[in-house]
């Protein structure tokens, strides 16, 4: 055989194996062709062409594996047992920018599924290479290589500490301050990944000067990074007072309030959970987002927002509330209890009536002030209702009964409080009948009310055991009649429940 058809052999087996890999790569990107491929081995064909002597052989082979282990975790696991990950590792230091793009797209397709799927990343010596990729010129490298460890980092603290040890925080942030959007918003993202899971991670975070970058991207006008920025920004307010104190200060506010109108959902969403992390910590801070106008500015949120975006806002008005009477009066006075009550009536989850139940009993349980002010919005009722409700979750039952009983308490409203007594079962009604024997002996006008709308009757109607505490209560009511009018009413109860029985039988 002659040189040149000798040659022709070479070269027909490498336009086969590009064929091939390209053939496999572009049947890998549909899911419905997977579990053949799998079921054929493609796995151990794959293997042998990421040593490839071709570099698009090799690319093509990584981008192959990578579509196929980011359908499921299966396949993922595929890859990890086929001991493919070592390989891919060990060749990212040797080849060009595409082989270290693909290879970055492995190993997050494979980290993504689970914790264990992660580590089996990190313990093939990924992180290592994807330092070095985060240190190259190309950002699609750095790009990839970021997307890679936010995935890792996102499961828990141990693979976030790994990722930190791994010196990849510093790096992240130089990221952020690169000109290319799509670097910024996976970098943005990475740090969030690693700084949720403790104040520890948190710290690490913002001692490498991560927050006065973020800060600056908040007013971007690309919607897809001013998402990251501030779930990054929440994530890391969330873990203490002192980090929310320097988000606070990085003076992101007034202006990130403006973002609460942004036409995106998700970044209307993460501006209301920053706000909801950083008031959830101190009056004082509570009482800087106030003084900005953000409880005015969430309350609109609230009514231009339907579904789970609701739930930050609804938590950050119970955050606010929660600290003292005066920023629990700023949320009434900035009209947030008929805006929660609509919360109230239009949601269907009972994770968001729970959030919006315990945030009413934040403002209302403060004094007779903030109490009528729950009351008058016909809150009542609803809480009652959806504590009896046996359809109702145990949470939202026990955030109802809660809230319920710590308005009550304080309640002084009484015009509110007599629904209840024909209503409510005898735990609530203890609460109700207890307001009633506190301002019946020093209101003259209420006594006589109390008498021609029934209320006095409907007391009498009461089994209580002697000597109980709503006993008491009904004792310290009858005190403030005479006595006849007290015997005439229990005639009347007497007689209603002679024939009640009656009707019955």
């Amino acid at each position: 055989m002659s040189q040149p058809q000798v040659l022709q052999v070479f070269e027909q087996y490498q336009k086969a194996r590009t064929q091939f890999v390209q053939t496999v790569a572009d049947l890998a990107s549909r899911p419905n062709n997977t579990e053949t491929l799998q079921n054929a081995g493609v796995m151990s064909f794959l293997r042998p062409l990421l040593l490839d002597a071709v570099p698009t052989i090799q690319q093509t082979a990584a981008l192959a594996l990578g579509r196929l282990a980011n359908y499921n975790e299966d396949l993922a696991e595929a890859v990890v047992k086929g001991d493919i990950l070592p390989q891919l590792v060990h060749s990212m230091a040797e080849q060009n920018r595409f082989y270290k793009k693909a290879a970055a797209f492995v190993l997050r397709a494979v980290a993504k599924h689970s914790p264990e799927l992660a580590q089996a990343v990190v313990d093939c010596g990924a992180l290592d290479a994807l330092v070095v990729s985060l240190e190259e010129f190309d950002p699609g490298v750095k790009e990839d290589a970021a997307w890679a460890i936010g995935y890792i980092a996102r499961h828990n603290a141990q693979l976030s500490q790994a990722v930190v040890d791994a010196g990849v925080v510093p790096l992240l942030v130089l990221c952020i301050q690169e000109p290319e959007i799509a670097l910024k918003r996976v970098a943005a993202s990475a740090l969030s990944d690693i700084a949720k899971h403790s104040p520890e991670l948190a710290q690490t975070v913002v001692d490498t000067g991560a927050i006065a970058h973020l800060a600056q991207m908040s007013l971007n006008p690309d919607a897809k990074l001013k998402r990251q920025v501030f779930l990054a920004l929440s994530q890391i307010a969330k873990h203490s007072v002192d980090v929310a104190e320097m988000v606070v200060e990085a003076e992101i506010f007034p202006a990130a309030l403006v973002c609460l109108k942004d036409p995106d959902e998700f970044v209307r969403k993460n501006v209301a959970t920053l706000i909801q992390e950083i008031t959830k910590h101190t009056p004082e801070l509570s009482q800087i987002i106030v003084n900005m106008g953000g409880v005015a500015a969430v309350i609109d949120y609230l009514g231009d927002a339907k579904g789970n975006v609701r739930l930050p806002g609804i938590m950050m008005l119970g955050y606010v509330a929660a600290h003292s009477e005066i920023v629990a009066m700023a949320v009434i006075e900035s009209k947030g209890v008929p805006q929660l009550s609509i919360c109230l009536e239009e949601e269907q989850d009972d994770h968001l009536k729970a959030a919006t139940a315990w945030a009413f009993g934040q403002i209302g349980r403060h004094t007779p002030e903030h109490a009528q002010a729950v009351a008058v919005a016909n809150v009542f009722p609803k809480l009652l209702k959806l504590y009896l409700d046996t359809e109702s979750s145990e949470d939202l039952q026990v955030k109802a009964k809660t809230a319920l009983e710590s308005i009550l308490q304080k309640c002084t409203y009484l015009p509110a409080l007599e629904p209840l007594l024909y209503e409510a079962p005898s735990n609530i009604l203890e609460h109700v009948i207890c307001q009633f024997s506190k301002v019946l002996p020093h209101d003259s006008k209420a006594r006589r009310l109390f008498v021609t709308s029934g209320g006095l009757k409907k007391v009498q109607e009461i089994k209580a055991e002697p000597g109980s505490a709503i006993q008491e209560y009904i004792n310290a009511i009858n005190s403030c009649y005479p006595e006849e009018i007290v015997r005439l009413m229990n005639i009347y109860a007497n007689n209603k429940q002679h024939h009640d029985k009656m009707f019955l039988h």
